[in-house]
């Protein structure tokens, strides 16, 4: 009989497939600068404010697909896009206004990891301040 008393909690983990573990480990750790907390090989893990990201050869050919989309929230949209540009980052799309809350816009920008994952900067920006 099933319990009610299971609750799921926070991710703890997210496992993002790369091919090239080497070039992963230098995209996330040196271009995007993200924690690194410490590395297994072929693995590697970062600190996303406390939800752990794990690279990870595809274990199976059912795994060995582009991950999930990964939306990094930023406080300014448009400074962080050109901090990565800075860094040789290539954006598939601008930030640009998905939604109109009524306590904020939503904004996103999309590019790519060096393995052909999608990741996206997120910038909620509060209607008193106005849009990016």
């Amino acid at each position: 009989m099933p319990s009610d008393a299971l609750a799921l909690g926070t991710i703890g983990q997210i496992a993002m497939p790369v091919r090239d573990p080497a070039r992963g480990l230098a995209f996330y750790r040196d271009v995007l600068r993200l924690p690194f907390l410490f590395a297994a090989p072929p693995l590697a893990f970062f600190d996303c404010g406390g939800v752990r990201l794990m690279l990870t050869l595809p274990s199976s050919p059912e795994y060995d697909h582009p991950g999930s989309i990964l939306y990094f929230r930023v406080p300014e949209i448009r400074a962080a896009q050109a901090e990565l540009e800075a860094r040789g980052v290539r954006f598939t799309q601008g930030p640009h206004r998905v939604a109109r809350l009524p306590d904020h816009e939503l904004w996103l920008a999309f590019f790519p990891d060096t393995e052909g994952n999608t990741l996206a900067l997120m910038g909620e920006v509060p209607l008193t301040e106005g849009a990016p």
